[in-house]
């Protein structure tokens, strides 16, 4: 007689599957990875599942969250509002981030609600970006939200009521075309003491920047402004600023040793990365330029210029930076076209305003959008005669320049022997 064959169980008479059976920090850590449609979907899986994505700490609602292939705007808002009705129902323990995103959000009343709901879960980071209609106001709950580490905000009014005290535990602030009063921003700012990173873009309501932080690192702010003041922000090692109107000079100001430039840096000490954009440095260069600041930017070793090269007052200011940075390694030249095309009226004498100056020590520079004017020529050649450890110097001409600017360029004196220029077309 032959051997049986061995009987193997059938599926239905082996153990439950292994998904089910999974560590709940393992269901954990692969939902964490999901989005909150997807997790949702895991609910199928089985029993231990069903409800497990109901207490996912991070919740999501942005452009995937419903699909692409649904175009009315309706069909796609209605749905948006009934799946975050239905997901903060249904939702059990702690909410660390709450995030509402989707081109098709408009301010509606719902929020309101969905905001009241998360500040009682002591929510940690909340982002609401409305892409539609006019500014939203906040819900004054909001700003009773101590819990708050993370606060992002884009086309919202923001009206915080006499009793708000500030957020004490906020670590980072961005606000994106919002609406605030004067004394509301100076409160606000002044009101989170631990405050580290402040990024403001495209703001109305208030004109005059105050900042007044004293344990912010990062801060980035492009907008329309007249005046902007730094008070005990002495650890502040990243800034990124731009003016995004022609800065115009108040000549009341101009009396005595008034200094724009002066002002700005006097409790900047431990500035590691500026990025001057749009129309700063006229800001800047506004009042009596010095020729070298009181206290040199030991710490800096990054900058970016957006210049017009053809603005005495604006060369003055950006040499004074130079040389008041004497560890600077890497520095970004950007021409501002609009103003490029002017004529200079009289020449700048680099020999004379440079005569006490001592090397610079640039490794990288980066020269990008000029036209061959005879300030920005004047300007790269001054630049290679006093870098004797320069690198690298790229070129990135506005519009194809031909051979001649490329001609012009090699046959510049340079200071340091390995030396090499980059020519790139536009």
């Amino acid at each position: 007689m032959g051997r049986a064959p061995p009987e193997f169980p059938c599926l239905t008479d082996m153990d439950p599957d292994r998904i089910s059976y999974l560590p709940g920090h393992v269901i954990d850590q692969i939902l964490s990875h999901l989005s909150i449609k997807e997790a949702v979907k895991t609910s199928v899986l089985s029993s231990k599942w069903r409800y497990k994505w109901a207490t996912l700490p991070n919740l999501v609602f942005d452009n995937q969250f419903v699909s692409a292939a649904v175009q009315d705007h309706m069909i796609v808002k209605n749905k948006l509002l009934r799946t975050v009705d239905h997901v903060l129902l249904l939702h059990s323990g702690p909410i660390n981030k709450f995030k509402l995103s989707h081109r098709d959000l408009l301010g509606v009343t719902d929020i309101d609600r969905w905001t009241l709901h998360v500040s009682r879960k002591a929510v940690k980071e909340f982002v609401l970006e409305i892409w539609k209609g006019q500014r939203y106001k906040i819900h004054s709950c909001l700003y009773c939200c101590q819990s708050l580490t993370h606060l992002e905000l884009f086309n919202c009014w923001l009206k915080p009521p006499s009793t708000f005290k500030g957020f004490k535990n906020l670590t980072s602030l961005d606000l994106q075309h919002v609406t605030l009063a004067q004394d509301a921003f100076e409160n606000l700012i002044s009101s989170c003491p631990v405050l580290e990173r402040l990024t403001l873009m495209n703001f109305d309501g208030f004109t005059h920047l105050n900042i007044d932080t004293p344990n912010l690192l990062f801060f980035d702010i492009g907008g329309k402004f007249e005046d902007i003041s730094f008070e005990n922000t002495f650890q502040l090692a990243v800034v990124s600023i731009g003016l995004y109107v022609n800065f115009e000079i108040n000549q009341s100001r101009l009396r005595g040793g008034y200094s724009n430039l002066l002002k700005f840096f006097v409790n900047l000490p431990h500035l590691q990365r500026l990025e001057i954009q749009s129309y700063f440095l006229k800001y800047l260069a506004a009042g009596i330029v010095p020729i070298n600041l009181p206290r040199p930017c030991i710490d800096l070793s990054y900058l970016s210029i957006r210049i017009n090269l053809n603005d005495l007052k604006e060369i003055s200011a950006a040499l004074c930076l130079l040389r008041s940075s004497p560890n600077l390694q890497e520095l970004e030249i950007l021409a501002r076209q609009e103003e490029q095309t002017l004529t200079i009226t009289h020449n700048y004498c680099w020999e004379d305003v440079f005569f006490s100056c001592p090397e610079m020590h640039m490794r990288n520079v980066k020269i990008d959008g000029i036209s061959g004017i005879k300030p920005e020529l004047d300007f790269i050649s001054f630049l290679l005669l006093h870098c004797p450890v320069l690198e690298r110097m790229t070129v990135i001409p506005v519009s194809n320049m031909g051979t001649e600017l490329m001609k012009q360029l090699l046959r510049c004196r340079r200071a340091s022997r390995q030396a090499e220029i980059i020519y790139l077309d536009p």
